[in-house]
């Protein structure tokens, strides 16, 4: 008498790589050039997306008019709670004292990157980083669109893989070179311009302190718009700025941005030479004939 035959599943043809990122498994771990699935502790979990959908249903209503002085006050009252909190997470999150003082010593040793050359400065904090010993790596997210309203996007930002001391467990810093600019909105009342103000420009802390930031100063930003009634852009909905960080993201070590570009050994270049104009050399003047 036969068995009966294993029924096929629709997940057969794929290979495990495929069949991994299904279920939100990492096949590798913290290595230069690998490829990462959004973690389990990390991912947006189903809150996240509850959250995304009262997002997009609230947004409807954003034109509509203010309830009065009291709807008012009270958001008001609302984002003053959300910078006591959120102030508060940063100090906490930003417990390991010798990486973000090392972090400080980067940003001062290659200071002149700061405005024109971000991708650059990026790199060199990461390299710095790694000579000091620290795990440290560039992290590039990136991630469809989908339904919701979640529109595509991607983002850079450094992280250091720090060994518990007390476990096997590890824990995960994120490192933003230019973190308190992605919060950035139009038209931001006052009370929301002081949370911007005191959020630190280099964020350094665990990651999943920083899911809880994030979340706090996205219902503050969409406070603050509503209050202007304006309508919460795409890119500042909750859903949008937790992929910044904790999307699907590829770990490098490379030294160069992707985009980096350095020309070949020159061979048999013909260099132009000017003919007839005053050069000057050593304080004196010539004329080449």
């Amino acid at each position: 008498m036969s068995g009966f035959a294993r029924a096929k599943r629709v997940t057969d043809p794929l290979d495990d790589k495929a069949k991994a990122r299904l279920i939100g498994c990492q096949l590798s771990c913290f290595s230069s050039g690998s490829e990462h699935s959004a973690d389990h502790d990390d991912s947006p979990c189903l809150s996240d997306l509850v959250h995304g959908f009262l997002e997009e249903e609230d947004s409807g209503f954003a034109h509509a008019s203010t309830n009065g002085h009291g709807s008012d006050s009270e958001r008001v009252d609302l984002v003053a709670d959300c910078t006591d909190f959120v102030v508060d997470m940063i100090r906490s999150s930003s417990n390991d004292n010798l990486l973000f003082a090392h972090v400080s010593k980067a940003m001062e040793e290659f200071s002149c990157l700061r405005n024109h050359q971000r991708p650059v400065l990026r790199r060199k904090v990461m390299l710095f980083l790694r000579e000091l010993g620290h795990n440290a790596a560039i992290c590039k997210t990136k991630w469809e669109s989908s339904g919701g309203g979640l529109t595509a996007g991607s983002y850079e930002f450094i992280d250091v893989v720090v060994q518990s001391k007390s476990s096997a467990l590890q824990n995960r810093y994120v490192v933003d070179l230019d973190f308190a600019s992605q919060f950035e909105i139009a038209r931001p009342t006052s009370q929301y311009l002081k949370l911007l103000h005191h959020l630190p420009r280099v964020f350094v802390g665990k990651s999943e302190d920083l899911k809880t930031i994030v979340r706090s100063i996205s219902d503050a930003a969409k406070r603050s718009l509503k209050s202007r009634e304006l309508s919460l852009p795409p890119w500042r909905k909750n859903r949008y700025m937790q992929n910044k960080w904790f999307g699907p993201y590829l770990r490098t070590v490379n030294p160069l941005p992707t985009n980096s570009f350095t020309p070949p050994p020159s061979v048999n270049v013909v260099k132009c030479r000017r003919v007839g104009f005053e050069d000057a050399v050593n304080g004196r003047l010539f004329v080449r004939t």
